[in-house]
């Protein structure tokens, strides 16, 4: 038996029981005639002692040629720590050893396997394996467990039944772009991985599983973010004979669930708001609600003067930044540089100090007096105290940046709190969008995605007015959720379809196989998908999801520890039919 126990798991009620305990060395300590040692594991860390005049010389010789990270085997006796470690759960105990084995020696670890280690990012992505054995991120990896099971016993209760999905299906030109896999038996034929089990899931519903679920591996071939992986994990849901608020209702369940269960904390509100009121005053459509600094727009009363740079712009909107007013002009031109980066593509920032007097003092003083600029406070919101910025130009772009000032400021005022949740619904998105390349319209979710019963006639008329019956749920700022009634009658599919450009026949050969299952009865239906490495990673207080992922991919796109993508033989590629020209 290499354990009787895990090395979490003794405390001082098991003092003279004898047992057995297998790991890794942590650390060493050799005193000459007593030699201690933390042995590890997934459980926690207990102290073992090697004893001249208790132990045999040859197990206290064995113990010397101990080396991090070796796996060794122990017999031995629970007794009594002379040093008490209040750090750690075993702390009042060690184990006098009586029998060593060493079951695999290691060489010395290219970082250290503690909390706070020494190695950077891409050497602890190079030795993952490694990384895994470090606190912090066996502890994401369990946190991560802990969620997916809450998820499927929440889901099981309400009466949903987990089904798994094919993983080699057809590539669909809508959406990002699809990772292909060869065909060697069909050749010049290809798979698709998929982006999500989206046409399988409806199909369920045609075939009566009213209440489908799965936590699923999900693909799609895009450039990467810290948020984002080109593979990603889902939690897929579809329900039949639903409309929109009932499948708001099961997930916000779920949402209050998670949080309650997980952090303790009991939400009550999940506001609504449309999609073009989320832009118009957040300027993205996942914000984060959890602090104010709301977009005032200021056309109204900044166009009035000689100040070409807003007389020129589509949109002058600002915001009022907390406290800000004590800021100097050192701090000021810091702020406006960084808006002004590549990244955000600000081409300046105008400013406006409102003093704790009442009074107040821009840099556009020469064009705008204390009666205009009262004005902008008002429409912002700022009180005494307060910094209001302004940003101008294209309406789409300036919406854009001044959002990631936003929440770049709520970062910096300590106004982002991890412990603190704010869900919020996000509705009635636009159904198309303009795509000026292809100058078309594309789904802004899916083609499948049911138009608002009423904006139907619109779609011939003004289809870039048309509301989609979509919903996405927000957390703090981040989509974690995102979903739709489906179209689930032929003939609105197919006008769906003219509009995005298909015609009849591509239509056909791209979804044929789902326009046939509607012809057998399809029930009225609608899902949603949850971001489940984003969920867990915004439970467990972070924002970025590679440390939730036991082995994620870099920005690359690559995995550096198995150095994946790879080229393949020439053999293999020519059983696949595929040449290649280099």
């Amino acid at each position: 038996m290499y354990r009787t126990h895990s090395c979490g798991e003794l405390r001082a009620s098991d003092i003279n029981k004898e047992v057995a305990l297998s790991g890794w060395v942590q650390k060493t300590r050799d005193k000459g005639f007593m030699i201690w040692v933390d042995l590890r594991d997934r459980y926690g860390i207990t102290q073992l002692i090697f004893d001249e005049k208790r132990t045999p010389v040859a197990v206290v010789e064995k113990a010397k040629t101990l080396g991090r990270e070796y796996v060794i085997h122990i017999k031995g006796s629970v007794i009594e720590r002379e040093s008490k470690n209040s750090n750690i759960p075993t702390g009042t105990i060690e184990i006098l050893v009586t029998e060593l084995q060493v079951l695999n020696e290691a060489l010395v670890p290219p970082f250290t396997i503690e909390d706070q280690t020494d190695g950077g990012e891409d050497i602890r992505m190079k030795y993952r394996y490694l990384d895994i054995r470090r606190n912090p991120v066996k502890n994401n990896l369990l946190f991560r467990h802990q969620v997916g099971m809450k998820v499927r016993n929440y889901l099981s209760e309400e009466g949903f039944i987990e089904i798994e999905t094919p993983y080699l299906i057809k590539s669909t030109p809508e959406g990002a772009r699809d990772f292909v896999v060869p065909s060697r038996m069909n050749e010049g034929q290809f798979y698709a991985l998929p982006q999500s089990p989206q046409t399988f899931k409806q199909l369920l519903m045609v075939g009566g599983m009213d209440k489908y679920f799965q936590i699923v591996k999900c693909f799609r071939d895009e450039d990467l973010r810290a948020d984002r992986q080109p593979e990603f994990t889902q939690i897929d849901c579809e329900m039949a004979f639903v409309e929109q608020e009932d499948i708001l209702t099961i997930f916000e369940g779920l949402t209050r669930h998670l949080i309650k269960d997980i952090k303790g904390i009991a939400i009550h509100d999940f506001p609504r708001m449309t999609y073009d009121q989320a832009i118009k005053i957040y300027g993205n459509d996942k914000p984060d609600i959890r602090f104010g600094m709301k977009f005032g727009e200021l056309n109204k009363v900044a166009q009035h003067k000689d100040f070409k740079v807003f007389n020129d712009a589509e949109l002058v909107v600002g915001i009022a930044v907390p406290g800000g007013a004590s800021y100097t002009r050192k701090e000021i031109d810091k702020l406006i540089d960084w808006v002004k980066r590549p990244q955000v593509g600000a081409l300046g920032m105008v400013y406006v100090k409102c003093n704790e007097d009442g009074s107040f003092k821009s840099s556009v003083d020469k064009f705008y007096d204390q009666d205009d600029l009262s004005q902008w406070a008002e429409i912002t919101g700022a009180n005494a105290g307060d910094l209001i910025c302004v940003l101008s130009g294209q309406t789409h772009k300036v919406r854009g940046q001044l959002s990631a000032l936003r929440m770049e400021m709520g970062e910096r005022l300590g106004l982002r709190k991890p412990e603190e949740f704010a869900p919020l619904w996000v509705v009635d998105f636009p159904l198309l969008e303009w795509d000026e390349d292809t100058e078309r319209y594309h789904a802004m979710h899916h083609p499948f995605t049911s138009p608002k019963p009423g904006d139907i006639p619109l779609l011939n008329s003004r289809p870039g007015d048309v509301r989609a019956n979509a919903y996405d749920l927000v957390l703090n700022g981040n989509e974690i959720g995102g979903g739709s009634i489906r179209i689930h009658d032929k003939e609105t599919q197919k006008l769906m379809f003219d509009h995005l450009g298909f015609t009849p026949e591509e239509a056909k050969a791209q979804f044929g196989f789902l326009l046939d299952a509607f012809q057998y009865g399809a029930p009225p239906h609608g899902g949603i998908a949850f971001g489940f490495d984003r969920l867990v990673a915004i439970l467990g207080g972070q924002e970025t999801i590679r440390d939730f992922i036991a082995f994620p991919k870099n920005n690359s796109g690559r995995d550096v520890m198995i150095d994946a993508p790879a080229t393949i033989d020439t053999e293999q590629l020519k059983e696949l039919n595929i040449k290649l020209d280099l």
